[in-house]
């Protein structure tokens, strides 16, 4: 499955610890994230992960654009809600899934309930959605 990660600032260092959680299930799937989160992540990891712009730089709208184009089948976006910056961006890409039927996660909490539902096989409907080639 091809899984896409983004994180707010203060939220990558979680994403970091998130990904280092579960690096055994991540390793069984393509990532790719925006440019300063997937790379702490590839270096804490060892990860390979497909790094986009900076979601400053329109990181975000070419995670937005692989959506659009059911190429992508997971998203993990850890923000923060209490955060006084325009949400515009997180609002963007959970409406994108929400409109391609995509799971989306903006906490830890979800994040490993859609993990863990994803080794168990859970999100297999997936591959029928969008086929492997």
């Amino acid at each position: 499955m091809n899984i896409a990660i983004m994180a707010h600032d203060n939220k990558k260092e979680l994403m970091v610890q998130f990904c280092i959680a579960y690096c055994g299930i991540f390793a069984g799937h393509s990532i790719c994230a925006t440019a300063t989160t997937g790379r702490l992540v590839a270096e804490a990891t060892g990860l390979p992960i497909t790094l986009y712009l900076s979601a400053a730089q329109g990181g975000s709208q070419q995670i937005k654009s692989r959506i659009a184009y059911n190429e992508i089948d997971l998203v993990l976006y850890f923000w923060d809600s209490s955060s006084t910056d325009d949400d515009k961006e997180v609002v963007a890409i959970s409406r994108a899934c929400d409109q391609h039927n995509i799971p989306f996660a903006s906490n830890v909490a979800t994040a490993e309930v859609l993990i863990q539902g994803l080794s168990r096989g859970d999100l297999g409907w997936r591959d029928i959605v969008n086929p492997k080639k």
